[in-house]
């Protein structure tokens, strides 16, 4: 039995698709193209599909990733990908196929790109300029309390036009680490008058629990 890791693009409007919606998506599309992915055994057989770290609604990503299990040997993968791509919606784009090298357990942590109005720049000063930031985070297991600042210490954002970028190493996975998103620091900057319709987050790559990055 081979894992093999289907790695892709979520851009656009694909960012507005939910992960429940995105696993229908992927049944569909490997039913139709006929590949050979296991498929569970019991009395409602399904493809075995599972998906790394989820975003939340309305973020992008570069560095998105499934897994699906295959019995045959010797597959060629870009045949997979020929078969793939054309099933795919728009703003999803496979990047990558390959037999997975990393166990999903061991991702750690990832890199967002973060776009803001320059208009932004006085309530990211003030963030900079605050001793904490608390915030509240939500769980399965229930809400506390949370100071961003010793996650991210400060922003160092740059101009690009008429919007200001900044780059945050976020944790991210099932470590022991808390597993953070970004919107609870853009959902902190909006209570300070942040604009959230005019902010855009972008995951650029994931990393394993020594740093290296995850494949």
């Amino acid at each position: 039995m081979i894992t093999v890791r289907i790695r892709f693009e979520k851009l656009g409007e694909a960012a507005y698709i939910s992960l429940l919606d995105l696993q229908r998506v992927f049944h569909r599309i490997l039913k139709r193209s006929g590949l050979p992915v296991y498929y569970t055994q019991g009395f409602n057989p399904h493809i075995y599909l599972s998906f790394a770290c989820p975003l939340s609604l309305g973020q992008e990503s570069i560095c998105e990733c499934c897994e699906v299990k295959t019995e045959a040997e010797g597959q060629d993968f870009e045949t997979w990908r020929a078969a793939l791509q054309p099933l795919m919606p728009h703003g999803i784009r496979i990047t990558g196929i390959a037999p997975a090298l990393d166990k999903v357990g061991e991702i750690d942590h990832a890199d967002y790109q973060i776009t803001v109005p320059a208009s932004a720049a006085a309530v990211l000063e003030e963030y900079n300029a605050a001793p904490v930031a608390m915030v509240l985070k939500k769980s399965k297991r229930g809400q506390k309390e949370l100071d961003l600042k010793q996650v991210i210490p400060h922003i160092d954002y740059r101009a690009e036009g008429e919007e200001l970028t900044f780059l945050l190493t976020m944790p991210c996975g099932s470590g022991e680490a808390p597993n953070l998103n970004p919107s609870l620091l853009l959902g902190y900057l909006h209570e300070r008058g942040l604009p959230l319709w005019q902010c855009s987050v972008l995951r650029t790559k994931l990393y394993t629990k020594n740093g290296k990055e995850f494949c």
